[in-house]
C-alpha cells in the first residue's frame, strides 16, 4: 500500500546519515521524528531539496522532516529500511549529550503518542454516543448507552496500563512488568481498601490510600522506578535463576514504593495539575485558549505541538474535559484554512492557487502543515492573517468555558467532541468558529490588497491578463550598525546561515545602535523589539535580527523608536540595545541581514569587507 513513498523513504534515510545514524524514529501526524546518533551527518539542504519534503525541524532532541498527509505511508517505508531501533532513556546509543530540557520534552512527547489515537478514538466513541442521545436514536438510560459509554470510558480509566507500556518501552524496561505493576494500582482489593478508608500497612509502613483510575503520573514514576530495579537485578543475578528472580524481586519491590511512596506522589502531582485546571477555570479560562489559538501555528512550525498537546490528557484525567488544547487549536485550524482559501482566490497563479485552496481545505479538517510550510508562511500575509483570527476566535472560546470530551482532530470532523450535557457548548464552539473564519478571512483580505500586487483584467470575448507588477530596482543596502561585517554562513543559527530566509551578510556589533540601511518603510517590528523589517523604495524586503534566540528577552534591554508603518530615512536610529547586557547573559549578538524576497533578484552581492559603519553600503541588490 505504502509502496509508492520506497523511493522517497529511501531518500530520507540516506539524508540523515543513513540507517546505522537513526537512533530512533516514530511519526506524529505530518512528520517523521528521527533521533540520530549524530547530528553533523544529516545533509540538511538535500532534505529540504527533496521532492516529497515540506521542510526539516530540529527541537526536542528530535531531528523531524516534514511530510503531510501521507507520512504514515511514509514511515512504513521507513521503518522497513532502519528496523526502527528503540532509543534509550540517555537519549541515544551515541553518547551524545542531550541537554536536560530537550531530553524531558522527547521523554514527555515518547511515552505520550502512542496512546494518543486510543484516546481520541474513545472521544469520538463518545462524540457519536452524544449524537444519538441529542437526537434520542439511543436513551441515555438504556443498556446500549451504558456499553457504548463504558467502551469509551474504559480507555480512561485504565489509562495507567497504557502510560505503563509506552513508558517501559521508552526506558527499555519489560513492559509486562510494567502493566504488572498497573494493574496493582487497578487491583478490586485495592479499591475496596480504598472505599472502606480503614488505615493500611505495609510492613508496617503506612500506605496513602488513593483511587488510581484514570491517573497518570504515579504510573510513570513507578515505571521510572521499575527500570532502575530491573536493571540492576538483571546484572547482579546468575542467568540461571534470572527468569523467576529478575520479576519478582522487580514487582515486590518496586510495588511497595509504589504503594507508599511513588503514587502518592505521583497522585499529589496530579493534584496540583487539577488545582491549576481549576485555578484557570475560575479566574482566567480565556487566557490559554486565547494563547493556544493564536500562537498554535508557530508552536507547529518549532515541532513542539505534540508536547504541548499532553495537556490535553492530563486535564482529560484530571477533570473529565478538556478546555485549552482542543479550542485552542480547533480555532487556528480553522483560521489558517480560511486565510489560505482567501489568499488562493487572490492569486493569479495556476500552481499557486491550486495550492492554496487544497491545503486551505486540509486545515479545515485539521492537519495544517502542508498549508503552513506551502502557503501561509512562505506568503506571510496569510499566517498573520489567520493569526488574528484565531485570536478572536480564541478569545470567546476562552471567555466561554468551551470544552471538548473527547480527543480527536481538530478541525471542522471535531465539532460533535463539542456535544456534552449542556448543548450551548456546542453552539458557542460553533460561534467561536464562525468568528474566527469571519476575522481571519477580512484581515487576510485586507493583508493581500498590500501584498498581493498582480491584479487581473477580464475584457468581453477574450481573457486578458493584466498584471501589476512591483517594479523593483537595483538598491543598495547600508550597514545598520558599526562593527564587523560577518558572511551569513557564519551565523550561529541554521535559518539565517543556510540563507532559507535569504541571502544577505551579517555583522558582529560593536555597540548598540540599530539605523535604517536605506530610505522606506517599516513593515512590521516584534514586541521584543529585537527584530525588525523594512521594505525600500525600491521594493527591496530587509529583515535585520539583532542577536539569536533574544526574543527571550521579552524586549528587555532593547528600545525602540520606530513603529509598524513608519516612513524612515536612511541613517535613522530605530532601535537601540544593550549590548553589554546581552553579551553578559549569554547571547549571541550576531546580528543577520538578509533581504527576505531573495528571489525576486537576479544577484545579492555583498560589495564591503571587514570592519564597517552605520550607512556604509555593503549589498547590492539587482534586478
Amino acid at each position: 500500500m505504502s509502496k509508492k513513498y520506497e523511493n522517497l523513504a529511501k531518500e530520507i534515510v540516506e539524508f540523515v546519515g543513513g540507517k546505522d545514524n537513526v537512533s530512533n524514529a516514530v511519526h506524529c501526524q505530518t512528520r517523521l521524528r528521527f533521533t540520530l546518533r549524530d547530528d553533523t551527518k544529516a545533509q540538511r539542504q538535500a532534505l529540504k531539496n527533496t521532492d516529497g519534503v515540506l521542510d526539516i525541524v530540529e527541537k526536542g532532541g528530535q531531528f523531524q522532516v516534514v511530510i503531510g498527509m501521507h507520512v504514515a505511508e511514509v514511515y512504513e517505508e521507513v521503518e522497513k529500511i532502519v528496523g526502527i531501533p528503540s532509543a534509550d532513556s540517555s537519549g541515544g546509543e551515541s553518547g551524545k549529550k542531550t541537554n536536560p530540557l530537550n531530553l524531558f520534552v522527547e521523554f514527555i512527547t515518547s511515552i505520550f503518542q502512542p496512546i494518543l489515537p486510543v484516546i481520541a478514538g474513545s472521544g469520538m466513541i463518545k462524540a457519536v454516543l452524544a449524537i444519538l442521545s441529542v437526537t434520542k436514536l439511543v436513551a441515555a438510560d438504556s443498556q446500549t448507552y451504558v456499553i457504548i459509554n463504558m467502551m469509551a470510558d474504559a480507555m480512561f480509566y485504565f489509562l495507567p496500563f497504557l502510560l505503563a507500556s509506552t513508558t517501559a518501552r521508552r526506558l527499555k524496561a519489560n513492559p509486562a512488568i510494567a502493566m504488572g505493576l498497573a494493574g496493582v494500582l487497578l487491583h478490586p482489593t485495592l479499591i475496596a481498601l480504598v472505599t472502606a478508608g480503614e488505615p493500611v500497612h505495609i510492613f508496617g509502613a503506612p500506605m496513602t490510600l488513593v483511587n488510581y483510575g484514570t491517573s497518570m503520573f504515579p504510573i510513570v514514576l513507578i515505571v521510572l522506578c521499575q527500570s532502575y530495579i530491573e536493571k540492576f537485578m538483571n546484572k547482579v543475578t546468575p542467568n540461571s535463576i534470572k527468569l523467576i528472580i529478575v520479576p519478582m524481586v522487580t514487582i515486590l519491590i518496586t510495588g511497595f514504593l509504589g504503594l507508599t511512596v511513588l503514587g502518592p506522589v505521583g497522585s499529589f502531582i496530579g493534584q496540583i495539575f487539577l488545582t491549576f485546571f481549576n485555578f484557570i477555570s475560575q479566574y482566567g479560562p480565556w487566557v490559554l485558549p486565547f494563547i493556544l489559538a493564536t500562537f498554535w501555528p508557530i508552536f507547529v512550525m518549532f515541532g513542539i505541538h505534540p508536547t504541548i498537546a499532553t495537556i490535553s490528557p492530563i486535564q482529560f484525567a484530571s477533570v473529565g474535559y478538556e478546555t485549552n488544547i482542543g479550542p485552542g487549536a480547533m480555532v487556528s485550524n480553522i483560521s489558517q484554512g480560511t486565510a489560505a482559501l482567501v489568499a488562493g482566490f487572490r492569486m493569479n497563479k495556476g500552481k499557486d492557487r491550486q495550492l492554496a485552496l487544497s491545503t486551505g481545505f486540509t486545515a479545515l479538517m485539521g492537519i495544517t502543515e502542508p498549508v503552513i510550510y506551502g502557503v501561509n508562511l512562505p506568503k506571510k500575509y496569510p499566517l498573520i492573517g489567520g493569526m488574528i483570527g484565531s485570536a478572536a476566535g480564541g478569545l470567546y472560546a476562552g471567555l466561554n468555558h468551551v470544552a471538548r470530551y473527547g480527543v480527536g482532530h481538530s478541525g471542522i470532523p471535531a465539532i460533535p467532541l463539542y456535544l456534552g450535557e449542556d448543548i450551548r457548548n456546542l453552539y458557542n464552539i460553533l460561534i467561536a468558529i464562525v468568528i474566527t473564519m469571519i476575522v481571519s478571512a477580512a484581515a487576510t483580505f485586507i493583508l493581500s490588497t498590500r501584498f498581493e500586487k498582480k491584479g487581473t483584467k477580464v475584457e468581453e470575448n477574450e481573457l486578458v491578463v493584466e498584471e501589476k507588477e512591483v517594479v523593483l530596482e537595483d538598491t543598495f543596502v547600508g550597514s545598520p550598525l558599526n562593527g564587523e561585517i560577518l558572511p551569513l554562513s557564519a551565523v550561529k543559527d541554521e535559518a539565517f546561515s543556510s540563507e532559507a530566509l535569504g541571502k544577505g551578510f551579517a555583522i558582529q556589533p560593536s555597540n548598540g545602535r540599530v539605523v535604517a540601511p536605506f530610505d522606506g518603510e517599516i513593515v512590521t517590528i516584534f514586541p521584543s523589539k529585537h527584530a525588525i523589517g523594512l521594505v525600500s523604495n525600491a521594493g527591496a524586503e530587509v529583515l535585520i535580527h539583532v542577536g539569536l534566540d533574544t526574543v527571550q528577552l521579552n524586549g528587555e534591554h532593547f528600545e525602540a523608536y520606530v513603529q509598524t508603518g513608519d516612513k524612515v530615512k536612511k541613517g535613522q536610529l530605530l532601535v537601540d540595545f544593550e549590548l553589554d547586557k546581552l553579551e553578559e547573559k549569554g547571547f549571541v549578538t550576531q546580528v543577520p541581514i538578509v533581504v527576505t524576497n531573495t528571489h525576486q533578484y537576479a544577484s545579492v552581492e555583498v560589495i564591503k569587507q571587514g570592519k564597517v559603519t552605520e550607512n556604509v553600503d555593503v549589498l547590492r541588490v539587482q534586478v
